[in-house]
């Protein structure tokens, strides 16, 4: 029986529920189709892959090298494997993705230990480090050898360039290497207005991974190695951990139009300028408290529970903390200022009922 595809959803529902919810950015499906043509060598060696290091290579330094993978928790994994040793451990927050939403694989699948420190606001410091940062000839103990930041963090807030450094410079001086989750790394340095590089290698950053989905990708991500020294046996690891596709240049070619020019930056500057009109628009209605600097695409907020639930029979989200009604707004590249202004006067009229 032949079937014809057909589009399933409508195209004018909207939501603040996750950045991945978005479609494909148009220019990113222009390139997918660019590169849909005749045949090239699979498993990394065509010509997409080897251009994309060339365009790694101007944010992240001249010793930089991509490995493309599918996903973001593929990412860590392969990252973080590939700077701890079998007994290593890694320092994150309490509140890290690789911790909270990653279903144990850097543990089950990556063969390591988290270290979680708790934070005020998803920002790891010196002092919160030496929290874990003890114990390496101890036995019994897994060897902290990796602290693991995100950029931003799982709050949406942001390290300013001097943190990180920080963060840096206490890590290798006892030994530890540094990897950056940067799932929103375009988000942040659109935040902060400055280069990448600015707070990865420049900064001291180790190992990188590097986000494209949730900034208008279709699919895929990258291990970026900055520091030659921590990208140990990582063609190994990516096979050995799932992550290495046959069709490469349709992941390598979506990196290169994201990063070639400035289509990466475009899209975070929206998402996050939709946040701050989102979260202006949040502060005017009595009874909702924002609970984070808004800093990047995200707005947490505290609202009354049957609130949270009638609002989201209009318009998706999610709850970050269901039992104090505590709330999750993502936007994305493709969000409008239509979007939010929407959002924040159905808002406030559910508000009004309660």
């Amino acid at each position: 029986m032949r079937t014809d595809a057909r589009r399933h959803h409508d195209p004018e529902i909207r939501g603040f529920a996750s950045d991945n919810y978005a479609g494909a950015h148009p220019e990113i499906l222009a390139a997918l189709a660019l590169a849909n043509g005749g045949h090239q060598v699979a498993y990394g060696e065509d010509d997409y892959t080897a251009h994309l290091q060339f365009v790694m290579r101007s944010h992240f330094g001249p010793d930089a090298q991509a490995f493309p993978v599918f996903n973001g928790t593929g990412s860590n994994v392969v990252a973080l494997q590939a700077l701890t040793d079998r007994w290593g451990a890694v320092i994150c927050a309490e509140t890290a993705h690789i911790n909270v939403d990653e279903c144990g694989a850097p543990e089950r699948v990556g063969g390591l230990k988290l270290l979680t420190v708790p934070t005020e606001d998803g920002k790891l410091t010196p002092d919160l480090i030496d929290r874990q940062a003890w114990g390496w000839d101890d036995e019994h103990r897994a060897m902290p050898q990796v602290v693991s930041i995100a950029q931003n963090t799982e709050l949406g807030t942001v390290y300013t360039v001097d943190e990180i450094r920080a963060i840096c410079d206490h890590a290798h001086e006892r030994g530890m290497k540094v990897h950056l989750d940067g799932a929103r790394i375009a988000n942040a340095a659109a935040s902060l207005d400055v280069p990448m590089r600015s707070f990865t290698n420049v900064a001291g950053v180790d190992i990188v991974s590097f986000g494209g989905t949730k900034n208008g990708m279709l699919f895929g991500e990258a291990v970026v190695v900055v520091n030659p020294d921590a990208g140990r046996a990582m063609k190994h690891l990516r096979k050995l951990s799932m992550q290495l596709a046959s069709k490469m240049r349709f992941v390598s070619v979506q990196l290169e139009a994201l990063l070639a020019r400035d289509l990466w930056l475009r899209n975070a500057r929206q998402a996050n300028a939709m946040a701050r009109r989102l979260a202006d628009g949040v502060r005017e209605v009595d009874g909702v408290k924002i609970l984070y600097p808004v800093q990047a695409n995200a707005v947490f907020a505290r609202l009354p529970h049957d609130v949270s639930e009638r609002l989201q029979k209009r318009y998706r989200f999610y709850f970050w903390d269901e039992a104090v009604g505590d709330v999750r707004w993502m936007c994305s590249y493709d969000t409008t200022e239509e979007d939010v202004d929407g959002f924040v006067a159905a808002l406030k009229e559910e508000m009004g009922k309660a």
